[in-house]
């Protein structure tokens, strides 16, 4: 992939190990307000964006469900366990954002984490500098799976499509890539997807070590 000029990256379980602490934090967030979520139900919403993620739970728990509160309620649980238990780095995070850097390839989120909480987050574990653009679903009409937020990152770093790939570890995300008409590098994180998503990645990896050797 010699003709690579910029990597897209998701954020929450591509990067930083935090997609395990979403798995946690959903379900009893909506327990909170009296509700039950199962393990599915919480693996659906891996990179889910708006409007979907509204939809999502109104499917479940009827239209008086008031996501932006349990939202609200769930996003306190998970600072108080970043607090408690820290933010780590995926396997290889930092190795193949240095290469990149090293290498003049440009780099950007496409994470359905707000700005303020990527930056933040991407901050603490010594990342943020080596981000060209930082690209959230915040700053698009729609998050994953549309294509919107990978289609903004593109234009952000200025170069065709043709010539970027977008690394992700779920399905939404890897359909957001993919109907953005990206090159998608699949690394599953807390649950392998494959046959969700057979026939839109281009690759499927086991780590971003991985990556790192296929792109030298």
């Amino acid at each position: 992939m010699t003709d690579i000029k910029a990597v897209l990256f998701d954020l929450d379980g591509t990067l930083i190990d935090t997609e395990k602490y979403y798995q946690r934090v959903w379900p009893d967030a909506v327990a909170h307000f009296g509700y039950t979520m199962t393990k599915d139900m919480a693996l659906q919403l891996r990179s889910l964006g708006r409007p979907f993620a509204p939809a999502k739970f109104r499917e479940w728990f009827g239209d008086d469900f008031d996501y932006d509160e349990v939202r609200a309620y769930r996003k306190g649980l998970f600072e108080n366990l970043i607090k408690e238990e820290g933010l780590h780095l995926k396997p290889g995070a930092e190795e193949i954002l240095k290469w990149l850097k090293a290498n003049n390839i440009l780099i950007s989120t496409a994470t359905a984490t707000d700005e303020e909480r990527t930056t933040r987050y991407l901050e603490k574990v010594g990342l943020l500098g080596y981000f060209d653009k930082i690209c959230c679903a915040t700053q698009v009409k729609e998050g994953k799976p549309a294509p919107d937020i990978y289609l903004y990152a593109v234009e952000q770093v200025g170069v065709p499509k043709e010539k970027c790939i977008a690394v992700e570890d779920a399905p939404n995300g890897v359909r957001s890539a993919s109907a953005a008409g990206l090159r998608t590098i699949y690394i599953p994180d807390t649950h392998d997807d494959e046959e969700e998503v057979r026939g839109l990645y281009y690759k499927k990896l086991q780590s971003l070590t991985e990556l790192n050797d296929m792109l030298k």
